[in-house]
């Protein structure tokens, strides 16, 4: 028998590679999840003090949660929406921990590289008769894995974007490391003492630059020589709070309107049309500079502008991906955040999500490329599918 024969190999232990691993259990397969962290859902951990938007029952995958209850495992309740730790600690870590699962979860393993055993990106001939390989680096050093399929789900949130207006990085800022963090750092937690009594600029339109002002604005209140300062692109805040109140997804309208009252009452600083270039550093600080402006001199900034697909992994495979949002061509129009939020993205499966590589498929948020509109819960739908058609390719 080939060794490769019904393995899958899942890159990343976070929702979507568990639920694929589960998945791909229940229909007799192979499956290995190869995480790089020290633990599931490290991602997860990164920004574990963040309350997500949508309540336990849209976070937890169905057949995984089958198999936990089996265990004795007993679901969070109500209508209560997790943070990114509960997440983790009552969800992933009893998941990866079931018998089932423990034993096919390799912690401290990152993948360095897939490819096509002894075949590479221009060779045709027995091209979809090879099995993957998979480099994968761990505490030992490297080695290889075969595999008859790959899913990639390790996510995007190591990968950031740049906080320069035309996607690469302004001038200046890889230099000024020290003092830009991108993400969402814990400014109440962990990096209270780096931020208290500073002046911090958040850059960034999105609901992470929300949880990040609404935070910084708590620090303020204790830490009162803490200034706040809000860059964004656009040429006023007020389309971003439009509709708040009526949002189907209670948790993210409340934060908007929160951060809109903020913004009101003078707590934060808002500097709009924005469109950075360069940073300098200063006597009196950091100054940032865009398109003839100049920001008022800042201590810290945190670059809260989302995050982007890591494809270096994948470059000795034939991928399909749309131009602008790095999603499969297919996904493209389902999910473009000009015309879709998350609550409007209609279901999709194996089909939207299939590339000129038979056998390789990227799910949960790194399918979506740089588009910012995924839920779990769609994730968990592309896992159903895509492991059915592996079974049905397997038999």
């Amino acid at each position: 028998m080939n060794q490769a024969s019904g393995r899958i190999a899942i890159i990343g232990g976070g929702p979507i590679g568990l639920a694929a691993c589960a998945h791909a259990l229940a229909h007799g397969l192979d499956p290995v999840v190869i995480e790089a962290g020290t633990g599931v859902g490290e991602h997860l951990r990164q920004w574990g003090h963040v309350r997500m938007f949508t309540p336990w029952e849209c976070n937890l995958d169905d057949h995984a949660a089958a198999l936990l209850k089996a265990s004795g495992w007993l679901p969070p309740g109500g209508n209560a929406c997790p943070t990114g730790q509960e997440l983790v600690e009552h969800y992933l870590e009893p998941l990866a921990n079931l018998p089932e699962l423990r034993d096919r979860v390799h912690l401290q393993s990152r993948v360095l590289g897939v490819s096509r055993s002894g075949i590479d990106v221009l060779k045709d001939k027995g091209r979809f008769e090879a099995p993957f390989i998979l480099r994968i680096g761990d505490p030992d050093g490297e080695r290889d894995l075969l595999a008859e399929a790959v899913i990639d789900a390790s996510g995007t949130f190591g990968q950031p974007n740049w906080m320069g207006a035309h996607g690469m990085p302004a001038l200046g800022e890889a230099r000024r490391a020290q003092r830009v963090t991108y993400g969402l750092p814990a400014v109440l937690q962990e990096g209270r003492d780096r931020y208290a009594n500073r002046r911090v600029l958040v850059v960034g339109a999105g609901h992470s630059a929300f949880n990040l002002l609404r935070d910084l604005a708590e620090l303020a209140k204790a830490a009162p020589d803490t200034r706040v300062l809000w860059a964004i692109r656009g040429e006023s805040p007020a389309r971003m709070f439009c509709g708040c109140a009526d949002d189907p997804l209670e948790q993210r309208g409340r934060l908007a309107l929160e951060v809109q009252r903020l913004v009101s009452d003078g707590r934060i600083e808002v500097y709009p049309g924005v469109r950075i270039e360069r940073l300098e550093e200063g006597a009196d600080g950091l100054f940032i500079h865009g398109e003839g402006q100049c920001l008022p001199p800042v201590d810290e900034v945190i670059v809260a502008t989302g995050f982007r697909p890591d494809l270096s992994l994948l470059t000795e495979l034939r991928l399909e991906l749309d131009p602008a949002t790095q999603s499969p061509v297919r996904l493209a129009p389902l999910i473009d955040p000009n015309v879709h939020s998350c609550g409007s993205v209609p279901s999709h499966g194996a089909e939207e999500l299939r590339h000129p590589e038979e056998g390789l498929y990227i799910l949960g948020i790194k399918s979506y490329g740089r588009a910012p509109t995924f839920l779990l819960r769609t994730g968990y739908e592309q896992v159903r599918s895509v492991v059915a058609t592996l079974s049905e390719r397997a038999a």
